[in-house]
């Protein structure tokens, strides 16, 4: 077992938040592949009832837990305890969607028997949570592999083992065991041990590209293990022909930074036609220039709080540079109030006429503007990324929709609506560098479980009727 420590800070204040050893890969799961069989063995309608408990401890303690993950990310407590309502919800939607995704079928066939389809849980699963839901993200994955019948190892991320610990403990106090949803301790070394594991049969993985993207080749030679990745985006966000100006803005400011811009759904892109670009921008300056950042718990309630840490607020600085030295004009600059804390302004630069925009996931309150001729135009520029997670279109008609969502690369794509805040009964997930295929959210129950095709018959009956010999 390592020494090693891992140490969690709030981001608002700097101050240590939780300390904790790094876990035993070998003994998490050893003790995960021991308690498989008898959880697995339960029947369906237990699991779903523990987890309810699990929903009703949540309950209890969604205070505690608003606080905490509030302390820990640094969002604002008004979308910490929005976070929690997410994690109880998530709990009755799972049972829906087990029972709709992967529902037993039986068909008779007179002589021939029966044919069925029931389902398996895979075994041992992995869950690595992100920093930036730190409840709700990974709650998502592990809900539906206990009701499927799986085991669950859940490392948080680094940066947020307090609310993972907080997470945790309700499913204990809920009656589900410390070695069926155990959580691990751990850093980026530990988790590369736990994704090649010979012990863990499923990957259920939420952060960035360049993680996942690891993960996939380190399982390259074993497709035996299943494998969900969700891995965000460099998400557009159309604004076509509408005198309705102030919705527009009231949209792109929900969309970019919301959460401080940390949400892999977040618009990265403005891509507006020019006929829209004076209105649109002049309201924009204005409405993102009394937009609050301060720590969770102030008075009045902030819009945003600080990214992560100061290692984030400095990479998001420096892109902004980039952008800046490399063709982009400044229409909000982009500060940084504090040097020691996390906190960083929203900015916003036109990077319309840069030769080479950089096709990455800027995890912050960073929106670049790009104008545009037409419609036309504004569809190929949407696309002109290799991610696919998030698009909406503002402005246009249902048939401008129909275009938009026929035309656009992504797994979500909505009209006059954010790009973020995807609703928890529809699949989450995206395309290209935004995942691998296997959508979450209502969805996750598909690779929660397998499939299992059976002919069946109560006694042995067979005849061969051409080809044998008479002897």
């Amino acid at each position: 077992m390592s020494d090693s420590v891992i140490v969690s800070y709030e981001p608002a204040t700097g101050a240590e938040l939780w300390r904790g050893k790094t876990g035993d890969v070998d003994e998490a799961v050893d003790r995960a592949r021991r308690a498989w069989p008898a959880w697995a063995a339960q029947p369906l309608a237990t699991r779903i009832e523990l987890v309810r408990r699990f929903a009703n401890e949540v309950r209890k303690d969604s205070d505690k837990l608003a606080e905490m993950i509030a302390r820990e990310t640094g969002k604002p407590l008004w979308e910490a305890r929005t976070e929690v309502e997410s994690v109880i919800a998530k709990v009755e939607i799972s049972v829906t969607a087990y029972a709709e995704r992967t529902g037993q079928k039986k068909l008779d066939s007179a002589l021939q028997g029966s044919s069925a389809v029931r389902h398996k849980p895979h075994g041992v699963m992995l869950v690595l949570g992100p920093y930036n839901f730190p409840a709700h993200l990974p709650n998502g994955h592990i809900v539906p592999a206990l009701i499927a019948g799986n085991c669950v190892i859940f490392k948080p991320s680094e940066k947020t083992p307090a609310t993972g610990e907080l997470l945790v403990a309700c499913f204990h106090r809920a009656g589900i065991s410390a070695a069926v949803i155990q959580m691990f301790v751990g850093g980026p070394e530990e988790g590369k041990q736990l994704v090649a594991h010979r012990g863990v049969d499923g990957i259920l993985f939420t952060g960035s590209a360049q993680a996942g993207i690891a993960i996939n080749k380190r399982l390259a030679n074993n497709p035996g293990k299943i494998l969900a990745l969700e891995m965000g985006g460099n998400n557009p966000l159309v604004v076509i022909d509408t005198p309705k100006v102030t919705d527009v803005v009231t949209l792109i400011i929900q969309s970019a930074f919301t959460s401080a811009g940390q949400r892999c759904t977040a618009a990265r892109r403005l891509i507006i036609k020019e006929s829209m670009y004076s209105p649109v921008i002049d309201e924009l300056k204005a409405m993102t220039s009394r937009i609050i950042v301060g720590e969770p718990f102030a008075d009045p309630a902030p819009f945003m709080g600080p990214v992560i840490d100061n290692d984030a607020a400095h990479q998001m600085i420096e892109s902004f540079l980039y952008f800046l030295s490399n063709g982009g004009k400044a229409i909000r600059h982009m500060t940084r109030p504090s040097d020691d804390l996390p906190f960083l302004t929203p900015g916003i630069i036109d990077t319309t006429d840069m030769a080479d925009r950089p096709d990455v996931e800027l995890f912050g309150p960073l929106l670049q503007v790009i104008k545009v001729k037409d419609f036309d135009a504004a569809i190929a520029e949407a696309n002109r990324t290799r991610f696919g997670l998030s698009a909406s279109l503002i402005g246009g008609t249902p048939q401008d929709y129909n275009r938009f969502w026929a035309n656009v690369r992504a797994g979500i794509i909505n009209w006059n609506r954010p790009t973020n805040g995807a609703s928890s009964k529809a699949p989450f997930g995206g395309l290209g560098l935004s995942g691998n295929h296997r959508p979450a959210a209502f969805y996750a129950a598909d690779y929660c479980a397998y499939p299992v095709a059976s002919t069946e018959l109560e006694q042995p009956r067979a005849t061969i009727g051409v080809g044998l010999s008479n002897g």
